[in-house]
């Protein structure tokens, strides 16, 4: 240990006893109420028989649970000798709640996974298991713990206000989840549930649906998140269809994420799990250069680099061990980076960065040398624990997940620092994609064979039929609306793919609603907002009339894997599998010379972007849209971002339409059913920017008379020849 800075606990043996001595008694607790440790007498039960059904060639339904605390949700998933695992879907609550992170029972979620296996004739008493995204029996022993080893400052930690994300009250709520899913599912008791250690979770389904599943290499899965049950770090190496834990921290507050999530927020200005991706994106405006930037070397002291390839926080800096945020900074680390904001201070427009655009407030620009600094240092530390990963492994194949993992600057710059390194993403590596993890990770302990590599997102909930989009529409006040025709098939696909590019070509500004929605918190193509990646004043619009955000934030694009190439300088270290790292917008890119002069509004102020491949066997009707803009803008790309509005990604039909209301510069939705019928909506007010949908119909017209040989409209690309 160094002779500078202070590391690990006040009361370390505190601590230990308030763990042991509560263990058992939450174990006791539990159960009583239905909810069993992973390695109780009812897990292992369940585990023989699962096993038994597999050897007799059954196939095996597991549900996994997120039941309380921050991104609830519940996922299935099918497990069979002959097919492996596979996943059939994963009900995130806060898009039918509408509530961010939503940390609720996830009551909408199981009645959307009910309608799910009634359409797949799977009857609820055919679940084998229901296991959870927690130990949530461990995680309590471990905050205990940690209240003893801090204590008296510690005793912020009751007050659950101070840790809104998971806290004792989800905790019990989690416990009490059983009797609550008996009774949803129609049981006349409680329906049992089983922890399972959140790490674990998180490696297991991101290894198994990864490129480089059942290799007959050793694959590195690397888990760095805010905290676990047990830890804060966990590393893996898997082969084949075994993954092995090698190595897990015992603090969670020696965590990366916990220093990102505390550092942007309390600098930022915005509450925890929202901070995380603003501060990302504000980072590109300031001094990314570490013998420049002014905060750099000294915020680098937050970290001690172990020999070990470990990290441990300097407690001399770092006050939240203690106090959360009540209280997050010790006199020095103030010195250094200012006051903090206080939790009640977040969101207030005085408080939250801003950026000159030409239009909005400036920020001094040492908030964003700062933002600058924070992902300095988190990229020092992930290159440290995957360095010494590296070397003692041998590997060249790493899976990396968790919630830090959505650092799509630093995973880039992960592949730029270790040449010959393969990293693979899932599109879900944070919590929302946990209760998978859980199904997954009980289902391959017990011997089902891996299924197949992931090709697309699109698992949260059912595809909205015809009939209820048409309900939606009818429903829906000041909502206009016309049926363009079925898009089941190509011919009628490709007309209204190339209607749609007619629009956004024109600088409209679209959203897209089709199918199964996808999971996790990037939209993909089924809940997104389209524009026009040529115009450079796409940016603004969308970040200042259609999403209502900071001017910061940056717009990414989809494209053709073909566009793709062309425009932006792939990595190596992404291509297994045709580039399958790049569909899921968790990797940035740099684009080609001529790339900013051709498709300026979807490259960052530091000349990256975060890239989404679409491909026609996994979306054709998005593939198609792209096909339709290279035609009409010579670039199949187009800008893509979430279908939402101040809310999170929607799910339902009246979700997208209340969107549409919301935005003041949105010109339409186009619904896709799943049968095929395609629906244009429109917000029929006349208040501008808002037309009632003049501008929407002329260009429809239009197309309908370029299609028919009246008219042909062509659109050159923005800063084309002169």
């Amino acid at each position: 240990m160094p002779s500078f800075g202070r590391y690990g606990a006040t009361h370390p043996r505190l601590g230990a006893l308030a763990e042991r001595v509560s263990r058992p008694l939450l174990t006791w607790y539990a159960a009583r109420r239905a909810f069993h440790a992973p390695d109780s007498a009812y897990a292992r039960e369940r585990g023989a028989a699962f096993a038994e059904k597999l050897r007799r060639g059954e196939r095996v339904y597991v549900a996994g649970i997120g039941p309380a605390g921050h991104n609830s949700g519940v996922a299935l998933v099918e497990a069979s000798r002959a097919d492996g695992i596979r996943l059939l879907c994963n009900n995130e609550e806060e898009r039918y709640s509408g509530v961010r992170h939503c940390t609720t029972y996830p009551e909408q979620s199981l009645y959307a996974m009910q309608a799910m296996m009634e359409n797949l004739g799977i009857d609820a008493g055919e679940i084998h298991a229901c296991v959870a995204s927690w130990d949530y029996i461990t995680l309590a022993a471990t905050l205990l713990r940690s209240v003893a080893e801090e204590l008296p400052a510690s005793r912020v930690f009751l007050d659950p206000a101070n840790s809104a994300a998971m806290n004792a009250s989800h905790i019990a709520r989690a416990f009490k989840a059983p009797l609550r899913l008996g009774k949803q599912f129609g049981l006349d008791r409680p329906m049992p549930i089983i922890g399972m250690r959140h790490h674990d979770n998180h490696a297991y389904f991101s290894y198994a649906v990864s490129p480089f599943a059942g290799s007959d290499e050793p694959v590195m899965i690397s888990v760095l998140d805010g905290i676990g049950d047990d830890g804060a770090i966990s590393l893996y190496l898997a082969q084949g269809d075994a993954v092995t834990l090698t190595y897990r921290n015992r603090d969670i507050f020696d965590s990366l994420g916990g220093f990102y999530s505390m550092i942007s927020s309390t600098q930022g200005g915005w509450t925890m799990l929202s901070s995380e991706g603003r501060y990302m994106g504000s980072a590109a405006w300031g001094d990314s250069e570490r013998l420049t930037n002014p905060y750099y070397r000294q915020l680098r002291e937050l970290f001690h680099f172990t020999n070990d390839g470990t990290v441990r926080l300097n407690r001399a800096l770092a006050n939240w061990p203690r106090s959360l945020q009540v209280k997050p900074y010790t006199p020095k680390l103030h010195d250094i980076l200012g006051p903090p904001i206080p939790l009640q201070a977040m969101w207030n427009p005085d408080a939250v960065m801003r950026v000159d655009t030409g239009s909005e407030t400036v920020d001094a620009p040492e908030r964003f040398d700062k933002a600058a600094a924070t992902q300095l240092v988190f990229e020092d530390a992930l290159f440290h624990i995957i360095g010494h990963q590296m070397r003692t492994t041998g590997s060249t194949q790493l899976v990396l997940t968790g919630g830090t993992a959505l650092n799509a600057i630093a995973n880039m710059r992960l592949m730029d620092h270790f040449p010959g390194l393969h990293v693979w993403v899932p599109p879900i590596p944070g919590d929302p994609g946990v209760a998978i993890g859980a199904a997954y990770h009980f289902a391959m302990r017990h011997g089902a064979p891996l299924g197949g590599t992931l090709r697309h997102a699109f698992y949260c909930g059912v595809a909205p039929t015809d009939g209820e989009i048409e309900a939606a529409l009818r429903m829906s006040e000041e909502v206009g609306w016309e049926k363009l025709g079925d898009a089941s098939d190509r011919t009628g696909r490709d007309r209204i793919a190339d209607l749609l590019a007619s629009c956004v070509a024109r600088d409209g500004v679209v959203g897209l609603f089709q199918g199964v929605a996808e999971t996790g918190p990037r939209a993909l193509g089924h809940r997104s907002i389209l524009a026009n990646p040529c115009n450079p004043r796409t940016l603004e619009t969308i970040n200042r009339l259609v999403k209502f955000r900071e001017p910061f934030r940056p717009l990414a694009p989809m494209l053709t894997l073909e566009a793709a190439q062309r425009w932006f300088e792939l990595q190596d270290g992404a291509s297994d599998d045709d580039y399958n790292a790049y569909n899921y917008m968790v990797l940035t890119v740099r684009p080609r010379p001529d790339t900013r002069r051709h498709i300026p509004a979807v490259v960052h102020r530091d000349g990256t972007s975060r890239i989404q491949i679409v491909r026609e066997d996994a979306d054709p009707f998005t593939h198609a849209y792209l096909r339709a803009m290279g035609r009409r803008c010579g670039v199949e790309a187009s800008v893509n971002t979430s279908l939402n509005v101040a809310g999170p990604i929607v799910q339902t039909p009246l979700q997208a339409l209340e969107a549409l209301r919301r935005s003041k510069a949105m010109d339409g939705v186009l619904l896709i059913g799943a049968a095929g019928g395609a629906y244009l909506a429109w917000h029929a007010v006349d208040v501008p920017p808002k037309d009632g949908g003049r501008r929407l119909g002329e260009w429809v017209r239009a197309w309908r008379a370029e299609a028919s040989g009246e008219m042909l409209y062509a659109f050159p690309p923005y800063g084309a020849g002169t």
